[in-house]
């Protein structure tokens, strides 16, 4: 592993190192070897090597840079500390509420590996294909920020800085992180990285950091932005007042794009004046929180409602339940248990009152399902299906019931334009009709009435005339 390490930073040497004195210097101010890599745009690929650690830099740079050579070397005196950069993202170390994560006779990036593997396991999820999502508090951008600014300071006339220190030259440490643990992630869990369908989330916290970045970020008075950082800064100006004015840690999501858009308002030479170049080092890693999402699972189909006492979503009138059930309940619930969601949502093309019974080719419907552990497979949708039209009480029937994709709102768009209903009634009169009155009233066509807001549904409607065709 250490020849392979070698292999790569001779490599790298070669095709795009600065001069070695300035790689060993970044070392010293407590730069992690990655973050060294992917910002000066040296092979940057080279971060998703587990072999590369500092002390085979330090290594190499003792055999290769002349400066050094036989002088004492303080830079790797410090081994408590992490990346003055990343805050050990790239290392990857990192606090969780068990306690600090640290190898067990396995690489960091195979330890991150088990650890996040063994949290999708934990929630029992069926992976075969996953994206990462990584989520980094704002001082990891303000820490790049400070060391470019202090490596300009220090090479800033010297020609491959120019060329070297660019930021559209190189890697982020979200892309770097990717590069580091997708594969062994990809071995660990037998799973192809690059489908968005199923999201596992990192999300990075670091709360002294933070609030000391947030300390130090210039008041709204004091502050010059740029002309590009302006639009909607009304509203992140107010957010700042209130952030402060309460005393709490930022720690949301909110308050995080506020501090990155104050960032990216603060001109360089007032950066330098406010902030401490290089970033000092760090003896504390981040917090990670790993949390898993998948896309909304849907089965669509067309529902049967047999009886005349069940609401087509379940209704509740001052926690006094209307009717015996509910198409959506029925319905809904046999799906979510089969695909172990958190919840699910139910729509469907159009609605009938809840003393309506549904017959005919039925009504289009869509079951959302959010979160699902499990993906049915079509005899698991078949059993689903069964389950439903077998129950005890015949309350609603199922039929075509499918997993569908593209074509659910299409299919809902189909049964929006089915509005010519059919309906059968039973109709009394006061007396005997005549063949001539059932004459009259089949010829009648495209009859206009006015329908009032029905007394029975008030509560949630409003109080109108809607105008209503009798097509035949």
């Amino acid at each position: 592993m250490e020849a392979e390490a070698r292999n790569i930073l001779e490599r790298a040497a070669e095709s795009s190192f600065p001069p070695l004195h300035a790689v060993h210097h970044l070392l010293s101010v407590g730069v992690c070897v990655r973050c060294i890599l992917r910002l000066l745009g040296a092979y940057s690929s080279a971060c998703s090597y587990a072999c590369l650690t500092a002390s085979v830099l330090h290594s190499f740079l003792e055999e290769h840079d002349e400066s050094i050579k036989g002088g004492s070397c303080p830079c790797l005196s410090m081994n408590d500390a992490y990346c003055s950069v990343c805050l050990g993202v790239l290392l990857p170390t990192f606090h969780r509420d068990e306690g600090l994560e640290t190898p067990n006779g396995i690489s960091h990036i195979d330890n991150m590996s088990s650890v996040i593997s063994q949290a999708v396991h934990g929630e029992s999820y069926q992976v075969d294909e996953f994206s990462l999502e990584i989520s980094l508090p704002p001082v990891i951008a303000a820490n790049e920020r400070a060391v470019r600014l202090y490596m300009k300071q220090k090479y800033g006339n010297e020609n491959w800085f120019k060329d070297k220190m660019f930021a559209q030259q190189t890697m982020s440490v979200k892309e770097a992180l990717r590069l580091l643990i997708a594969p062994s992630l990809e071995k660990l869990m037998n799973a192809k990285h690059g489908n968005n369908s199923f999201r596992i989330r990192l999300t990075y916290t670091h709360g002294d950091a933070s609030q000391k970045l947030h300390s130090l970020l210039p008041n709204e008075h004091s502050r010059k932005r740029k002309p590009d950082s302006r639009k909607g800064g009304d509203a992140s100006n107010e957010a700042h007042k209130r952030n402060s004015a309460d005393g709490n840690p930022i720690q949301t999501s909110e308050s995080d794009s506020f501090i990155y858009k104050s960032l990216e308002g603060i001109q360089d030479q007032e950066f330098c004046n406010a902030f401490q170049l290089p970033p000092e080092k760090v003896f504390k890693p981040c917090h990670l929180l790993i949390s898993c999402l998948r896309s909304p699972t849907y089965l669509g189909g067309r529902y049967l409602k047999l009886s005349r006492n069940v609401s087509q979503s379940c209704w509740i009138i001052d926690d006094e339940r209307m009717g015996e059930a509910s198409v959506e309940e029925i319905i809904g619930e046999n799906v979510r248990a089969i695909c172990r969601g958190d919840s699910c949502k139910f729509h469907a093309a159009g609605r009938e009152d809840i003393d309506v019974r549904m017959l005919g080719s039925g009504r289009p419907f869509l079951v959302e399902v959010l979160n699902v552990r499990s993906i049915p497979s079509e005899t698991e949708v078949q059993q689903i299906e069964e389950r439903i039209n077998n129950s005890e009480k015949k309350y609603v029937i199922v039929r075509n019931l499918k997993l569908v994709d593209n074509e659910i709102w299409t299919m809902m768009r189909e049964g929006e334009a089915e509005k010519q209903k059919q309906y059968t009634a039973l109709i009394w009169t006061s007396r005997d009709l005549t063949d001539d009155d059932l004459h009259n009233i089949s010829i009648m066509k495209e009859m206009e009435i006015v329908q009032k807001t029905p007394i029975r549904v008030l509560h949630r409607r409003s109080p109108l005339e809607r105008k209503r065709i009798i097509h035949w």
